[in-house]
């Protein structure tokens, strides 16, 4: 138990290409604020997140046997073209993609509203 195995490093520096994508500390607060308001709404009950060398996704589900309803990805080799952040739905198209987390987030914030207007 005292063993301390390092990670295997893939390259000389850091960053996407060399390493593994992750969130920031902002993008992981603002994914779990949302994550937590649709648990508490009684919509989502479960996420699991996925961190590669080309992006960093994450995954919210109604149950934790299906598929996930959505998949937030970051793929910082798309930010100079459409956009590093990906709103994905459940059945794999892509319904937002931009710059902006918020703005890739809208389309499941409305969901929200409805959901609690309900």
């Amino acid at each position: 138990m005292t063993n301390v195995t390092p990670f295997p490093h893939q390259g000389a520096g850091p960053g996407p290409k060399d390493g593994q994508v992750g969130f920031e500390r902002l993008e992981l607060q603002r994914i779990m604020d949302l994550y937590g308001r649709m648990v508490s709404a009684g919509h989502w009950r479960d996420y699991a997140m996925d961190m590669g060398q080309e992006a960093a996704i994450f995954s919210a589900f109604r149950r934790t046997a299906e598929r996930p309803e959505y998949r937030i990805e970051k793929r910082p080799a798309l930010r100079h073209r459409q956009g590093m952040w990906a709103l994905v739905g459940e059945s794999g198209q892509i319904l937002k993609r931009g710059q902006e987390l918020q703005g890739v987030l809208a389309p499941v914030e409305r969901k929200l509203l409805r959901i609690v207007e309900d």
